[in-house]
């Protein structure tokens, strides 16, 4: 069956080269596709892949360029990484070395051929030849902005006459952080939706635009189908499909993870033997330690890095900075001490209660944790009222 599709479309693609070439609007002998692969099951395939495709028969080439390459064993590479100033380049390699890793990973791939003319092609594919020398071929990756993606969406639209407009894909007022949620949701992957919703801020929340939209591979593919004033697509393929593959659904949700905790500590504070009361102080600095260092992390995120939707992050609402200096005084009878849990208390309080009102969309996953951070704040804030008391009638 795959053989056949193959035939068919290769007969497809000589049929528009020879209409072309019979009216004298390409002679070239070049055409250039846009190949746009299915996500993977990892997180950095989780949202699919794309790249072009040159094929020269003139010089029996057959090319791809890809913007989405990165060099692990560049010097500080998880520093850069996690500061968002790793450099991402042009890289060439053959379209079937392509083709086989893409197989060997169980990813399609679906080729759309550029409608362009003759001077179109040639001027395109000078212009990734350019990008391609070693002076040129880096830039500064965002995921968001300027990745993979919008880099080959940018270079067909400024080479194509008159320049075609692509439409909306998605539904109207989408934003950033549903659109990658559909991915991630899709994959199961809940762990890496946590994550990712407590580091990118309110600027994910964001309504996109129309050409914001086409960071993501198959909305480019999508768009450039549907483009408006002139076709951009002469002829489209899946080059091999893949077996529909459903990922497992892991139980073990963050959701699961929290409220088990949230149950482990309040069945640990009805317990008054000292040794388990030991054990839950002991639990309790490791609660707010941990949570301080988060927020130490996502201020770090904020302002030291270039990650630009990692900034105006609500999520400092809760894991507040001072909760690391916290943990080693949360057995403390000072009046600080006190007033800081009474603030936290407050402060968590009106948190759950403006929780669907805020500017960012929050992980709901992440409400048993507000809770149980309330929930302890409110039992050592107790536990130093009791102590005063208890002094004042001596």
């Amino acid at each position: 069956m795959h053989n056949i599709q193959r035939i068919l479309f290769i007969a497809l693609v000589s049929c528009v080269f020879s209409i072309r070439q019979a009216s004298g609007q390409d002679s070239s002998r070049i055409m250039i596709s846009l190949l746009t692969c299915t996500p993977g099951s990892d997180l950095y395939s989780i949202f699919g892949h794309s790249a072009l495709r040159v094929i020269d028969s003139n010089s029996v080439s057959d090319i791809v360029y890809n913007y989405g390459t990165f060099n692990f064993e560049e010097p500080g590479f998880y520093m850069k990484f996690i500061r968002g100033k790793l450099r991402y380049s042009l890289s060439l390699e053959s379209f079937e070395d392509f083709k086989f890793s893409y197989q060997a990973e169980n990813r399609g791939i679906t080729e759309q051929i550029l409608n362009l003319s003759g001077d179109e092609k040639m001027a395109l594919r000078y212009a990734l030849n350019e990008n391609a020398k070693e002076e040129n071929r880096y830039y500064q990756y965002d995921f968001f902005m300027d990745n993979c993606t919008t880099r080959l969406r940018d270079l067909i639209v400024n080479h194509k006459t008159p320049a075609p407009v692509l439409p909306a894909v998605m539904p109207e007022n989408f934003r950033f952080r549903q659109a990658i949620h559909q991915y991630l949701d899709a994959g199961k992957q809940y762990w890496s939706k946590l994550g990712i919703d407590i580091l990118l801020g309110a600027r994910t929340d964001a309504v996109m635009t129309v050409s914001q939209q086409q960071f993501l591979p198959d909305n480019l593919m999508h768009a450039l189908d549907s483009s408006r004033n002139t076709p951009m697509v002469a002829a489209s393929a899946n080059l091999f499909r893949v077996s529909p593959q459903f990922p497992q659904k892991d139980w073990f949700t963050p959701a699961l993870f929290f409220i088990s905790l949230l149950v482990i500590f309040i069945l640990l504070g009805l317990i008054k033997h000292p040794a388990v009361k030991a054990i839950l102080t002991g639990l309790d600095g490791f609660l707010f330690f941990t949570t301080g260092a988060l927020g130490i992390l996502l201020i770090l995120m904020w302002v030291a890095t270039d990650h630009s939707m990692t900034k105006d992050n609500y999520n400092l609402c809760w894991a507040l900075p001072p909760h690391i200096v916290i943990a080693f005084f949360i057995n403390s009878k000072k009046k600080w001490v006190k007033k800081y849990l009474m603030l936290t208390i407050i402060l968590n309080i009106l948190l759950l209660i403006v929780w669907p009102f805020l500017p960012q969309q929050m992980n709901n996953a992440l409400l048993p944790f507000v809770a149980l951070l309330l929930f302890r704040a409110g039992a050592h804030y107790i536990k130093i009222k009791e102590h005063e008391k208890a002094i004042s009638q001596l």
